[in-house]
């Protein structure tokens, strides 16, 4: 049977990874977080105190980077590894994600990811979920969706999320940050966050991840009647 790609794009915490991990296990699939790259790149940057106007000290910094994703067998997930060291819990930290939007929207830095997303593309079989997969990434996929959600339903996710691990901030402090990110990505030169015009949407505010990947897998079957 030829496989696809899948591209999943939308806003913070609308439960993209969560789709798509679930969509790449029932189909065989990879599963590509690209927004675990650019978060393991502002790790780095943050790490080393790369300043975010010096094109120099980026294009330097970027050199150095070499992201990659390992399937972690005790916890049954794929991580994500930066130089050699798992970066995983980090990644998903506050401090990182107040961070991430500015950071994505470095031209260079986008220019060095989308590179490496295309290349792990290049043989189908992928499900990848960020913000520009089905607008720019693979503007030709054969199946694109658009996430969406509450803004208070997301940011109660995400705050349970974090409370979860451990990580003690104000509901208010983390949907200030996700208004954050969805204005920076929605509003940023370099591929904004935008839905594709052949998009399916899917908003997912009072949906189980159960009733998502039923109504994903369904998208899949009509993309693949499509083709064919």
């Amino acid at each position: 049977m030829e496989r696809i790609i899948i591209a999943i794009d939308g806003y913070s915490s609308c439960g993209k990874s969560t789709l798509a991990k679930a969509l790449a296990t029932r189909l065989g699939y990879a599963y590509i977080d690209s927004g675990a790259m650019y978060r393991a790149v502002t790790l780095y940057f943050q790490h080393y105190h790369i300043p975010l106007d010096d094109d120099m000290a980026i294009a330097e910094a970027l050199e150095n980077i070499h992201i990659e994703f390992h399937y972690n067998p005790v916890l049954k997930r794929n991580e994500t590894w930066l130089n050699g060291e798992s970066v995983e819990s980090a990644i998903r930290s506050l401090e990182v994600s107040n961070a991430v939007s500015p950071v994505s929207a470095i031209k260079a830095v986008r220019q060095s990811m989308i590179a490496l997303q295309r290349k792990a593309g290049r043989n189908k079989g992928i499900v990848m979920d960020g913000r520009d997969i089905g607008t720019h990434v693979f503007p030709d996929a054969e199946l694109k969706i658009f996430m969406t959600a509450d803004p208070d339903i997301r940011a109660q996710r995400r705050y349970s999320e974090l409370k979860a691990k451990g990580e003690l901030y104000s509901l208010e402090a983390v949907k200030q940050n996700l208004l954050d990110r969805d204005y920076i990505d929605s509003h940023r030169l370099e591929n904004p966050l935008r839905q594709a015009a052949d998009a399916k949407v899917l908003d997912n505010s009072h949906l189980s991840p159960e009733e998502q990947l039923q109504w994903a897998m369904e998208q899949f079957k009509a993309s693949r009647s499509r083709i064919h």
